[in-house]
């Protein structure tokens, strides 16, 4: 038959038995190749497509848990910053706490030192002017006895005595 199909020239309208032969052909070579091809090809891919989705949901697992854990850790990270300015807010108050008291106890005993030095010169002030005053007496006597020649009262009257 394949001989007669290939002798003619002529193209033919209405199929003739080696059609029959072609589909039978076409039908064995689909399931030879289907058997010997496709399947194990099929079989690999769906392997392949197991794994690769089996890969990447564990890869979506392991990104939530890094998500998960950049959380807390951003978290814990914000807590420890937060903590950490509670504590220098409080040992600054602290601080000016101590300053003021400092500044306190200084200023009590600037004013108790002030105090007793302005008593001190006070009395030397006192003493000062009493020695000033005797000796201004001293010394107009002194002149008095000088410019007169004879000893002049403590009254500033002249002594009458001599």
């Amino acid at each position: 038959m394949i001989l007669l199909a290939l002798a003619e020239n002529s193209i033919q309208l209405v199929p003739d038995g080696t059609l029959l032969l072609h589909i039978v052909i076409i039908v064995v070579m689909v399931l030879i190749l289907n058997l010997t091809l496709f399947q194990p090809i099929n079989r690999i891919l769906e392997q392949r497509e197991l794994q690769t989705s089996g890969r990447l949901s564990e890869a979506h697992a392991t990104l939530a848990k890094v998500r998960e854990k950049l959380e807390w850790y951003e978290r814990e990270l914000r807590e420890a910053r937060a903590e950490g300015y509670r504590l220098l807010e409080q040992e600054r108050l602290e601080a000016l706490h101590e300053r003021a008291q400092l500044i306190a106890v200084l200023k009590e005993e600037i004013g108790t030192q002030l105090g007793v030095q302005k008593a001190m010169l006070t009395s030397q002030a006192e003493d000062v002017r009493r020695t000033l005053g005797i000796e201004a007496r001293r010394i107009g006597t002194e002149i008095g006895l000088r410019i007169l020649g004879r000893p002049v009262s403590e009254s500033g009257n002249p002594d009458i005595r001599s």
